[in-house]
């Protein structure tokens, strides 16, 4: 399906990477020289997207600058919504429903999430409204193995088969707005809806690239990653 906009959900406070965010939202905090919103748009554009949908709060001002100033070397056009109090992520898409409600389906992401998982393979069809890509468990701790009361072996925070989580980067029907809260996050309120009418899909990412940015510690880990990666973040497809 062809898929015009991204909405970016911009507008967390971002309190566990201060004193970074203390002047500015948390996707604009730099990640290997460039803000997480930049490294968001250029993985998108690979796949034809250059219309973005901004749903930004804290330090809004200071974000909607920054993409002002940059929308003409990054070949894109912005839209904002700004939150005057926090709506919460469904709340926060509730707002743009009438920007949304003529497209067939879009793309809505987290804003502290870098990527290279490819969305083509995102489908929706009548039978379900959304399509939540999924990436394997990552164990933040290392693994002790033991045999009875022997240690035999280490792993250093291997992936947990078996194991799913939610990546934050969706493909949404305009169907979705009737689940949507007025205030309140869809994480808590629309998913487990969707899930108990059997109208929520999720698609399983093996071999991807994913990080949510959340602490200090995530920066530097991720920095080092994407400096180490020869192609960057081009998706495979």
């Amino acid at each position: 399906m062809y898929v015009m906009h991204a909405v970016i959900l911009a507008g967390g406070y971002g309190k566990r990477l201060r004193p970074l965010t203390d002047d500015r939202p948390k996707p604009l905090i730099e990640v290997a020289g460039r803000p997480i919103i930049e490294w968001q748009i250029s993985w998108l554009k690979q796949f034809g997207i250059t219309s973005f949908v901004i749903l930004t709060g804290y330090k809004w001002e200071v974000l909607i600058k920054w993409l002002s100033e940059n929308e003409k070397r990054l070949g894109i056009s912005t839209y904002f919504s700004i939150e005057e109090e926090p709506l919460g992520t469904g709340g926060a898409l509730k707002k743009v429903e009438r920007l949304l409600s003529a497209e067939n389906a879009f793309i809505v992401l987290n804003g502290d999430i870098i990527t290279n998982l490819d969305i083509s393979k995102l489908k929706v069809s009548s039978e379900n409204v959304m399509t939540m890509s999924l990436v394997p468990l990552k164990s933040p701790y290392g693994i002790v193995e033991t045999k009875d009361d022997k240690i035999i072996d280490f792993k250093e925070k291997p992936i947990l088969e078996n194991y799913w989580i939610n990546a934050g980067v969706y493909l949404i029907r305009k169907e979705i707005f009737k689940y949507l809260p007025e205030k309140g996050d869809m994480e808590k309120l629309t998913f487990p809806k969707l899930a108990k009418e059997s109208l929520l899909m999720g698609i399983k990412y093996y071999d991807v690239y994913w990080r949510s940015i959340d602490t200090i510690k995530d920066i530097e880990e991720v920095s080092e990653d994407l400096i180490k990666m020869k192609n960057g973040l081009s998706s495979e497809r």
